[in-house]
């Protein structure tokens, strides 16, 4: 009988973590954050909780606080279409606070 080849460590870490993640809106969109809003933002801010469909969002300037309050109704459609969310299980409002360097 033959042995399978070993794998990689990486891909097995990711599917024990994928896993393991809790299953929250607030995880998932923390997942798929940097997917749907690009690098530049998600060095700048950070999905921190949410509630009935509202994503709070931290930001580390004033600054980056007011654009994402400017963007804040295109970055939830870019990020539900990553999520692949709608209806009733889609995010529906961004709400923005500046919290300071992280």
């Amino acid at each position: 009988m033959r042995r399978p080849a070993p794998r990689r460590i990486g891909s097995a870490l990711e599917a024990w973590t994928r896993d393991r993640a809790p299953q929250t809106v607030l995880a998932r969109a923390q997942a798929a954050w940097p997917i749907a809003v690009g690098a530049a933002i998600a060095a700048e801010t950070e999905p921190v909780a949410e509630r009935a469909g509202t994503l709070t969002v931290a930001c580390r300037s004033a600054v980056w606080a007011a654009e994402l309050e400017l963007l804040g109704p295109e970055l939830i459609e870019r990020l539900n279409a990553v999520l692949g969310a709608s209806g009733m299980g889609a995010l529906t409002a961004l709400r923005v606070r500046f919290a300071g360097r992280r």
